[in-house]
């Protein structure tokens, strides 16, 4: 579950405080009063602000004094995208990052992260909106690994696939359209991974992004795979082609 901080004084002081908060939960209606600063302080740090109905935050709240607002905040601190690719750089291996595209079920997330920690992966890289935060559900299916792998939440994910290109990194996406199978492309040098969300894969611009495409062959009936799977298939991939490399 999230650690849940209810009430507005609550709220207001984790934000001052720059607390990792996934999400804010106001209820439709609520006084004003008081709430300037919180929808500030969000605004400032990009936190989402949600309107819900009361009903849904007084089943959510564990406190009968949640005065109409709560936050959902992170078991764990995010880094910035400067703190992974700093770590990757005294690192004797080359940079591996793993960016997810929309991802949405927080099993897949954890999962990802249990295998890009077991595969030495530098970091993980989700977006601020549209996809799964750190949560306690993230951490159980990481099986520990949320502790040992950084994550960092981006406002624009193509903006920061051009950026890494910028710093050298090459990136490589996951979808079934591509015509390379994976393991025919040089995985061996600082690489990042692009793996799209659940059903949808990876949107349109984030394709036109990437240095190139990679698909994973199929031999049975269905045409994909679960994200997660796809994620360690790929990450491992790499690790075999460094290992051969020396």
């Amino acid at each position: 579950m999230n650690d849940l901080v209810e009430g507005k004084n609550a709220v207001l002081e984790a934000l001052r405080a720059n607390r990792p908060i996934n999400k804010v939960l106001v209820a439709e209606g609520v006084n004003p009063r008081g709430m300037q600063e919180i929808y500030r302080l969000a605004r400032e740090q990009g936190v989402p602000v949600q309107l819900v109905d009361r009903k849904k935050l007084d089943a959510l709240a564990r406190s009968q004094s949640h005065q109409g607002v709560i936050a959902q905040a992170s078991p764990k601190a995010y880094v910035d995208l400067e703190d992974i690719l700093a770590a990757a750089a005294l690192s004797p291996r080359p940079p591996l990052l793993v960016l997810l595209d929309d991802l949405e079920d927080p099993h897949n997330l954890g999962s990802i992260l249990r295998s890009a920690d077991a595969a030495g992966a530098h970091g993980v890289v989700i977006p601020r909106r549209h996809g799964a935060p750190l949560t306690g559900a993230v951490a159980k299916a990481s099986a520990g690994a949320v502790e040992y792998v950084p994550v960092a939440r981006v406002g624009n994910m193509a903006q920061t696939i051009d950026y890494l290109k910028g710093k050298g990194i090459w990136v490589a996406g996951a979808t079934m359209e591509a015509v390379k199978p994976h393991y025919e492309e040089d995985f061996s040098g600082p690489l990042a991974l692009v793996i799209g969300g659940e059903g949808k894969g990876l949107g349109r611009l984030i394709k036109e992004k990437c240095d190139f495409l990679v698909r994973i062959p199929m031999q049975g009936k269905l045409n994909s795979l679960n994200a997660a799977v796809a994620a360690s298939i790929l990450l491992f991939e790499v690790v075999r082609q460094r290992i051969l490399k020396g």
